[in-house]
């Protein structure tokens, strides 16, 4: 029998996403998004697919090679609206049901984006950017325009992100646009932005969560807020402490939900389910006693365009369903008003986007498996059982071998339990030895578990066993858990991962001890530098868009002055406790060979933090190599540009090749 290959980079460029699913109101049809990436621009490609759910025949509804994202129906469910850059920017169409052209129905000078029905169906609503001077009015400009140097005042702390880059004066407010006149009303306005949620059924408020502090930064709260849509008036929900999102209302209105948390531990806080009870004015936090924290909190580095479903309520207005992450899963629960909670669907998988049918017990999944990179199934919510609905990979997978991932469960620091997978190389022979590559993720309040990894894989294929675990400071293990990591970078979450690293040693024979790597990003970056700082038992090691001295790194990211606050417990009057966390203060005995990964336009974790690193290592000769990633950001290895998304994977295979 032949032997099928493993997973390449190269492979990128011939697997599809799936991803966004939304059934109609109905029940019987689904829209959801299909992502690619177009072997000559190099580019992403995204399109809308719409699903006859009774006959299970899928039909492409857009076409082109620009992207479009948030597929919504009409409440009729005669009409779709989506965003689409065909335009250039971002801007909102519709396209009914029977066929025929989509119909733009925004031109906003700055685009526009989040397609909200109104509940008659004849409006939408919509965010749209706009600086102080314009309007809503204003079309794009059809010559391009001179942009002339000009110096960045900066005033404020707040004034750069990793995803936006330095930002401007631009704020985000609320309009409509009446889809029978094409009339436009802007509904927000000020110096806040304002975040568009949803509409009520009775078409009397809009919700949208907001900030409404002076100095924004020292402010990390976010209120929701009911719009009354005739009056134009806006009453606060919550009362100024949290930050809340995703708010989405019972069929009959009565009640409002939405996610969020009080920041008892800061940004370690698990996320948990509010309601508001419209009549009452009462507000009272659901799953305050359900320690796992609300939605999709996994690590991935595959998936395109995925969207998080926030509560969906059920059609007798007195439970709901939500996404949960859990022990390495995530998984869908059934709420209801009365504080009951129960697992509805829980597998070892990775539900990374779900759409409840109304009226209806079931819905559709979005479904990721260590071996199957995500897929469209049909769910049934109160029965149990699941039905394959899209196959977008099969071809692309048909002669590819993808290793599963085996669970265990090893003791760590101080007897605490902790999780981890092991997976063993393509082709694997008993009786052999591999060398085997540690990897870290990011966060490091973030999870990893049963879902498609493609950096993972690619390492599998080259005939490396992939070890990866669940330290303290990870999500999905109650709130003390990952809460511990912070105050204690460098501790107990390395040695929590050592442990992880011996027990593998101890339980899988086929580990070569002697031929280890380690790799991680952002907190798993900083927790590479740390491991090599610390023990020479790595022979060979990646770090990527890393965190090296916690002292600059205050100043420069876009969240440093906050997030080393939070998360080491010190400020530049602690300059010895910052120190004392940065890996760049161990250099000196670092002997492993390090390949350090940046990118250019980080602002998360700036390129100056490899930089430092790379000229300390050099400065004393030792085995080390700097690839700086351009047009990047801290992104890269998610949804960087493809062609720079593939080198990086090319270069971590080869590291690992050379010295492994």
């Amino acid at each position: 029998m032949e032997r099928k290959n493993g997973i390449t980079p190269e492979d990128l460029y011939e697997l599809k996403s799936a991803a966004d699913p939304n059934v109609s109101p109905d029940g019987t049809r689904l829209l959801y998004i299909q992502t690619h990436i177009d072997k000559e621009k190099k580019e992403y490609v995204s399109n809308l697919y719409h699903l006859d759910l009774q006959t299970k025949a899928s039909h492409q509804w857009t076409y082109g090679k620009d992207r479009v994202s948030t597929p919504r129906w009409s409440p009729d469910g005669k009409k779709a609206a989506f965003v689409s850059n065909r335009s250039g920017l971002n801007q909102i169409y519709v396209i009914p049901l029977s066929g025929g052209e989509a119909l733009q129905v925004t031109k906003c000078k700055n685009g526009a984006s989040n397609p909200v029905w109104s509940p008659c169906g004849k409006k939408l609503a919509f965010t749209v950017s706009l600086e102080e001077s314009e309007t809503l009015e204003q079309e794009p400009s059809k010559e391009e325009e001179k942009k002339e140097l000009k110096p960045l005042e900066v005033e404020r702390m707040k004034y750069k992100s990793d995803a936006q880059g330095f930002l401007n004066d631009r704020k985000n407010y609320i309009a409509v646009v009446d889809l029978e006149t094409f009339e436009l009303r802007q509904l927000t306005s000020g110096s806040h932005d304002t975040q568009l949620q949803s509409w009520s059924p009775d078409g009397k408020y809009i919700a949208y969560a907001c900030d409404e502090a002076d100095d924004k930064d020292f402010s990390f709260q976010n209120d929701v807020f009911l719009y009354e849509v005739e009056s134009g008036k806006a009453n606060k929900v919550t009362e100024g402490e949290g930050v809340y999102w995703q708010a989405t209302w019972s069929p009959d209105g009565s009640y409002l939900s939405f996610i969020g948390h009080l920041q008892e531990f800061r940004n370690a806080t698990h996320p948990k389910i509010w309601l508001y009870h419209l009549k009452e004015g009462e507000l009272f936090c659901f799953s305050e006693a359900f320690d796992a924290p609300i939605g999709d909190l996994m690590v991935g580095d595959f998936h395109q365009g995925a969207a998080s479903p926030g509560v969906q309520w059920t059609e007798d207005n007195e439970g709901f369903y939500f996404l949960a992450t859990d022990n390495g899963n995530t998984v869908i629960y059934y709420g209801n008003v009365s504080g009951e909670i129960y697992p509805s669907v829980i597998e070892n998988q990775h539900i990374y986007g779900f759409s409840l049918a109304p009226g209806k017990h079931h819905g559709v999944a979005a479904i990721s498996t260590p071996t199957m990179p995500g897929e469209l199934f049909a769910v049934s919510l109160d029965q149990g059982g699941v039905e394959q609905l899209t196959n977008v990979n099969g071809g692309a997978l048909a002669n590819k071998e993808l290793v599963q991932a085996e669970v265990f469960e090893f003791e760590g620091a101080d007897g605490w339990k902790v999780q981890g997978w092991i997976m063993k190389p393509t082709g694997f022979e008993e009786g052999k030895k591999y060398p085997m590559v540690l990897e870290i993720h990011g966060g490091p309040h973030a999870m990893y578990g049963n879902t498609y990894m493609n950096e993972f894989q690619i390492l599998a294929a080259q005939g490396y066993a992939v070890l990866f675990v669940n330290p303290r400071g990870s999500h999905g293990y109650g709130q003390d858990f990952v809460d511990a990591v912070r105050g204690d970078y460098g501790g107990n979450d390395y040695n929590d991962i050592m442990h992880g690293v011996d027990h593998a040693l101890k339980t899988f024979d086929f580990i070569d001890e002697k031929r280890l790597g380690v790799t991680g990003g952002s907190y798993g970056g900083f927790m590479t530098n740390w491991i090599v700082g610390h023990t020479d038992r790595f022979k060979a090691a990646v770090t990527q868009r890393c965190i090296s001295n916690w002292i600059s790194f205050y100043g420069v990211s876009d969240i440093g002055y906050y997030f080393s606050e939070w998360q080491i417990g010190a400020d530049l009057n602690d300059i010895e406790k910052l120190w004392k966390h940065s890996p760049i203060a161990y250099v000196n005995q670092i002997k492993t060979p390090l390949l350090i990964i940046h990118s250019e336009k980080d602002y998360r974790c700036p390129i100056e933090q490899s930089e430092q690193l790379f000229i300390a290592l050099k400065r004393q000769k030792k085995e080390t190599k700097f690839i700086r990633f351009p047009e990047s950001n801290h992104e890269l290895s998610r949804s960087g540009k493809p062609a720079l998304r593939m080198k990086r994977l090319e270069y971590i295979r080869d590291w690992f090749k050379d010295y492994l």
